[in-house]
């Protein structure tokens, strides 16, 4: 009722007005409405009670690079200048939004638990809602209209969106193709690429540990007759890169391996991979007069962009999956990047208005893709923030902890991505720690597979047992987290831990210097 008040006060008013003066700023939408209705003194009440409001609003903060000991919020941030739509007296409804998000509850308050979860998603970055919220009103045009006003302000909001996402990676904006996430990305690349070369090679390459989209595609293609290795991986995560230059064939169309771990954060050696498939695998390919293509490489960077430096050129990617809310952009919204020269082909998985190349037919979602550049954006730009943040909290994490407790396992690659923290407290169940922090949002395996009961099987490709697993939690921290927000939930996981164990007979056999390894247990 109140932006339709608002929307109709606005175009009452703009008939006294000439039409080429429209407010220069979207800085606040009620002083644009008040101006122009300067003639009408109930309009002008209206409107001066809702900037009223939104003056007296409660502001809040958020983490950032000149407040990083804040509350993890986003809300008052410096508010780009954004103009009304073409062909539209409407502004962008900002002032009326500030109004409702400085009403609303903090992310981490005494009724809202702490967010530790950063691997399964991130919160949308305030600078980014202000990115989309003109799309989301009176910017609605469909982006491939190509014949009026409204048309073009989207598209071109959505090719300066997909020139900063390729920014972010080293690629050319062609080569961006818009999907849904990263999970549409993964099957698109795989299944696209084996079917186009079905014909001359039939032979798949991937990880035991990727994420489970990877796998269900490559078993949905080992039903229909092709052939996958499944590379182990080493007790600290990584490939080994003597089984993998084993396993590559003449066959071999694609290469699939993750550039960060979802569960462990470890950080695969992608240049090394993609150096290898230039030589060794081109050289089969030729070797075996299957042409001189070498087989392409798919990486899974879901949990990479925005968080390590990437350059898909100097990694020798041919193909790369984005998802745009792990990097604190809007969910529903992904990318691929597709490698242009030498050209990569595929079937599509989408047939339809021929969009994105011919590769994913449908109708793109400007706002979605306004938020994901502007996510990409500032990923770029503040990388080295970032990563100097979070490693400094994750380290101070550990070390709360490890001072502490005993029989703490840290489970990957200690070079890996710090954002991402796996921890196996021996002898607690992880379950049961788990539900005695409900204040603490934090997971025990990826968030794809949450709901089944099952050890988490990247963690037991790196040969831990069924008992270790159960007792992991990771740890996903993010942009906003703070300090204050880790030392709480140090202290909460120690109290937790101690109290478990303290419960547990096989802690209590631990103790009294009991292998737990030479007892035969019945049953």
């Amino acid at each position: 009722m109140l932006a339709s008040s608002i929307r109709s006060t606005a175009v009452r008013s703009s008939r006294s007005i000439v039409r080429s003066e429209v407010c220069p700023s979207v800085a606040s939408t009620s002083r644009c409405l008040s101006t122009a209705s300067a003639t009408t003194n109930s309009t002008t009440n209206k409107v001066n009670d809702k900037s009223n409001l939104s003056q007296t609003a409660q502001k809040r903060g958020f983490a950032s690079p000149t407040s990083p000991n804040s509350m993890a919020t986003p809300v008052e941030v410096a508010q780009p200048d954004i103009k009304a739509g073409l062909g539209s007296s409407q502004g962008s409804g900002k002032n009326l939004l500030n109004s409702v998000l400085s009403s609303a509850p903090k992310y981490a308050d005494a009724n809202r638990p702490i967010y530790l979860d950063a691997q399964s998603t991130t919160p949308v970055d305030p600078r980014v809602l202000d990115k989309m919220l003109p799309f989301l009103t009176n910017q609605y045009g469909n982006p491939h209209s190509r014949t009026h006003a409204y048309g073009w302000e989207s598209e071109k909001s959505v090719e300066e969106a997909r020139e900063e996402i390729a920014k972010l990676i080293g690629a050319d904006a062609k080569e961006i193709i818009f999907t849904s996430g990263a999970t549409e990305s993964n099957n698109m690349s795989i299944k696209g690429v084996a079917q186009f070369y079905k014909s001359k090679k039939n032979h798949i390459i991937t990880t035991q540990t990727e994420h489970k989209c990877v796998l269900d595609s490559c078993r949905k293609l080992q039903e229909e007759g092709f052939e996958v290795t499944y590379l182990p991986v080493q007790s600290n995560g990584l490939i080994d890169m003597a089984e993998l230059e084993a396993a590559l064939r003449p066959t071999t169309s694609i290469v699939s391996i993750m550039t960060v771990n979802n569960e462990i954060g470890v950080i695969q050696p992608i240049k090394e991979i993609g150096q290898l498939l230039k030589t060794k695998g081109a050289e089969l390919s030729k070797q075996a007069g299957r042409g001189s293509s070498k087989p392409f490489f798919h990486t899974d960077a879901a949990q990479a962009a925005g968080k390590i430096p990437l350059d898909v050129n100097e990694m020798g990617i041919d193909l790369m999956s984005l998802s745009s809310h792990k990097l604190y952009g809007p969910k529903g919204i992904g990318a691929c990047y597709i490698r242009r020269r030498p050209r990569v082909r595929m079937e599509p998985l989408i047939n339809g208005g021929g969009q994105e190349r011919g590769l994913r037919s449908g109708t793109l979602a400007p706002p979605l893709i306004a938020g994901f550049g502007e996510a990409a954006r500032l990923a770029r730009q503040e990388l080295a923030y970032d990563h100097a943040h979070i490693s400094r909290l994750a380290e101070r994490l550990r070390n709360n902890i490890t001072a502490k407790i005993t029989h703490v396992l840290i489970n990957g690659d200690p070079d890996g991505y710090p954002g991402c923290q796996n921890l196996t407290f021996q002898y607690v169940e992880g379950e049961s720690l788990l539900m005695a922090l409900k204040d603490v949002c934090l997971s025990s395996g990826s968030a794809c597979t949450s709901a089944s009961l099952e050890p988490s099987y990247v963690l037991r490709a790196l040969g831990l047992d069924d008992a270790n697993a159960h007792s992991s939690l990771r740890f996903g921290i993010g942009r906003f987290t703070t300090e204050e927000e880790i030392d709480y939930v140090s202290e909460k996981i120690i109290s937790v831990v101690t109290k478990l164990r303290d419960m547990s007979p096989l802690w209590e056999m631990v103790q009294e210097g009991i292998d737990l390894s030479t007892i035969e247990w019945s049953g």
